[in-house]
């Protein structure tokens, strides 16, 4: 019996360790990026089977918010557009504590569009994305811990943090968005004469 207890506390410190997505992390090496211009549609999306009820629109401004907060903050010279089309989603419902924590989810599809050599880097790449873990929901499960919006919310950081993760691979491996510019670089960080 003690053995059970000490592994169900255990795994109650390793999940209550696990931290949330946050808005404020630290920027990813994207190179030269900027965002030209964002989109998200939400239209088409299905609503899968054991989902909370949520319109499909409820998702446009908190997956825009992410994007412009996470994505925006780039002041690369190179001119990109990026789309994020939501495809699908579950909303978790309350399950069974402990034993049945449904998990909310979205599988979206992004495209990266280089505006300058009019071509696509990244078309209908479709990403599937799950909720955090806290503490919380991993006892009694986010149907139970979270509002609707706030697993909303939670989903289109997530999404917005993958896509920027996925990005900086790019970078990284096949030199998506090209090195900072450095006379770009220069010139911002160069004293303004008076």
């Amino acid at each position: 019996m003690f053995r059970i207890f000490a592994f169900l506390a255990a795994m109650l410190v390793l999940l209550t360790a696990c931290g949330e997505t946050t808005l404020n992390e630290a920027p990813e090496d994207l190179g030269d990026f900027n965002m030209r211009v964002s989109f998200v549609y939400t239209d088409k999306a299905l609503q899968w089977p054991l989902s909370r009820a949520a319109e499909p629109s409820e998702w446009n401004a908190p997956i825009e918010r992410a994007m412009e907060a996470r994505l925006g903050r780039y002041n690369g010279t190179g001119k990109y557009d990026v789309a994020v089309t939501l495809e699908g989603f579950l909303l978790a419902t309350g399950g069974i504590p402990v034993l049945v924590n449904p998990k909310s989810a979205a599988v979206v599809n992004v495209f990266v569009y280089d505006v300058k050599t009019k071509t696509y880097l990244a078309k209908e790449h479709q990403m599937k994305i799950f909720e955090d873990t806290t503490g919380e929901s991993a006892i009694i499960g986010s149907g139970y811990s979270r509002t609707k919006e706030e697993q909303i919310d939670g989903l289109s950081l997530r999404i917005i943090d993958a896509l920027e993760e996925y990005m900086a691979e790019q970078h990284a491996e096949h030199g998506w968005f090209g090195p900072k510019d450095p006379a770009a670089v220069q010139s911002s960080a160069a004293p303004e004469e008076s």
